[in-house]
């Protein structure tokens, strides 16, 4: 009995010693585990870095794309308001038309020439007037079965016969060769003609109908040593810009052709 008293006293003893040794221990365990804390701590705040940086290029990337879609909306949406007025305009004609996209141009700087995605197995025909929203865009001078190729009214071998809008007045507008200008020649000094007329189709020669809009006059010199005035205009059509254009089709210029 003695002994098993001693023995409890004596593990008493040691419980209480380990209780006092652990908790001196305590501090010395915390700093000998500071490495390895520190070492998870900063494998988990490299991986969130290495996370935020690889989410924050996807997001960069999204946003780009997001961005060219957006460009391309734009773009489309703009076509849009441009095929809208094509065919407003259209409405406003007497004569069949057919929409034909511009699908290259000429190289030469010299030759004002498109190449459009209609041919002759759409009808299309050598001297067809073409038209955009806002006036006379030019001709058809080649054609083939799928394609054809138009001359542009600022090509220097081009010309047509136009009258001002405002009270008749006859005359010739040719090419320059410069895409914004037209010249027109074969009207008088004395001539009633003012800077802003509108010059439109007079029909005469039945290559154009009467009445489509050409240039609107830009500036007049008149040289009292000259018979005829020096008269130059800008197209009202969109020459440089338009993507599609409107065939006309003409009875006329059918059975003459």
């Amino acid at each position: 009995m003695v002994t098993l008293i001693a023995a409890d006293l004596h593990f008493k003893q040691l419980s209480t010693l380990r209780a006092v040794v652990d908790t001196l221990m305590t501090p010395v365990y915390w700093i000998a585990d500071v490495p390895s804390r520190i070492g998870d701590w900063g494998q988990t705040h490299l991986q969130s870095r290495a996370s935020l940086l690889e989410n924050s290029e996807r997001l960069q990337r999204e946003n780009l794309v997001l961005q060219g879609r957006s460009l391309q909306m734009a773009s489309l949406q703009a076509e849009n308001v441009r095929l809208r007025a094509l065919l407003n305009s259209s409405a406003l004609l007497r004569d069949d038309v057919l929409v034909a996209e511009l699908v290259g141009v000429s190289p030469d700087p010299a030759r004002h020439q498109l190449v459009l995605n209609k041919g002759a197995n759409d009808g299309v025909f050598v001297g067809q007037p073409l038209i955009d929203a806002d006036g006379l865009v030019g001709q058809i001078l080649e054609v083939s079965a799928e394609s054809s190729r138009a001359l542009l009214i600022t090509d220097a071998t081009h010309s047509v016969p136009v009258q001002v809008n405002r009270n008749g007045v006859r005359a010739i507008a040719e090419g320059t060769g410069v895409l914004g200008s037209l010249e027109v020649h074969h009207v008088s000094a004395t001539t009633d003609i003012q800077e802003g007329d509108l010059l439109v189709t007079s029909g005469l020669g039945g290559r154009f109908p009467v009445g489509y809009p050409v240039a609107t006059v830009r500036a007049i010199v008149r040289d009292p040593g000259e018979a005829f005035a020096e008269i130059t205009a800008t197209p009202t059509a969109a020459l440089d810009r338009s993507r599609h254009v409107l065939l006309v089709f003409i009875e006329a210029a059918q059975q003459g052709e």
